[in-house]
């Protein structure tokens, strides 16, 4: 690709389906991680141009912290690592609410990384930009290749891909002023670890496309550690469970959003209506 050459890259939400949180952590701190995660066409819009020097620039702050240096450090990560001089300025407009646990620093940096690999020439999936992923941030290698994964480790590891689940509509909803701290759930989940249970049955329906195994498999063992910190994060995802035609509903990663797999998309409008007209909560 010429270098010169502008590029703009979409960097697609995830929700998790599974997130089975362990006790014990690796060396970086990290806790294990049983992540079963799938992208959402909810997205940031992400332009790369060549500049006199690096810069990482959003565009209108939504609710919750901006966290520029994620993808700066990603982009300076990467150049070392490919041995590349090139710099970049990187302009990020923001759609993905932060502090929602739908990864959106982890998203802009990962697709930043899928974006000037493919611009030096590199594959997304070399192990060097993996690895570069992989110290920027847990979710951050999801990003490279964003379709339906079950990923180890940290949640970085990947152990297998499914097909994509293209058309299933899903309704995002969550609080406003409620942004969690991934930080701060984790460490209250220390305080009373649980045991997760296995993704099996969940990566089973996965692999054979079947919507109703899937919705019957949500699972997450973080979310109580999250309520117990912002009870209000509670009040959308109950009443998501309430719903008519919604199929399963879940809070996604650390909170503070709720995801709802709906029957159809005037079901998924219809909450999305509601949430936002009868409750005044954030929603998509």
């Amino acid at each position: 690709m010429p270098r010169s050459r502008r590029q703009t890259v979409q960097a697609p939400c995830k929700v998790n389906l599974h997130l089975g949180i362990y006790s014990e952590k690796d060396a970086r701190g990290y806790h294990r991680v049983d992540s079963v995660m799938v992208p959402l066409a909810l997205y940031d819009a992400i332009s790369i141009e060549p500049a006199p020097e690096t810069s990482v620039l959003f565009g209108p702050a939504l609710d919750g912290p901006a966290r520029p240096n994620a993808t700066q450090r990603a982009v300076e990560l990467l150049s070392d690592a490919l041995g590349v001089e090139e710099r970049v300025a990187v302009r990020i407009e923001r759609h993905i609410p932060s502090g929602g646990g739908l990864g959106s620093s982890s998203a802009d940096a990962g697709s930043v990384l899928r974006a000037l690999a493919e611009r030096w020439g590199t594959d997304a999936l070399d192990q060097r930009v993996i690895e570069v992923a992989r110290r920027v941030g847990a979710d951050v290698a999801f990003f490279l290749n964003p379709v339906p994964s079950f990923l180890r480790g940290a949640g970085d590891v990947l152990e297998r891909a499914f097909p994509s689940l293209g058309g299933v509509p899903v309704a995002l909803v969550m609080p406003k002023g409620c942004a969690s701290s991934t930080r701060e759930v984790y460490e209250e989940f220390d305080r009373a670890p649980a045991a997760p249970g296995s993704p099996d049955a969940l990566c089973d329906a996965l692999a054979a496309g079947d919507l109703a195994g899937i919705a019957g498999n949500l699972y997450n063992n973080l979310a109580p550690a999250a309520l117990r910190l912002r009870p209000s994060i509670g009040e959308p995802a109950a009443w998501l469970a309430r719903q008519p035609g919604v199929a399963a509903s879940q809070v996604t990663g650390s909170g503070s959003c709720s995801f709802a797999i709906c029957e159809s998309a005037g079901v998924a409008e219809r909450i999305v209506r509601a949430a936002k007209n009868e409750h005044g909560w954030w929603a998509c």
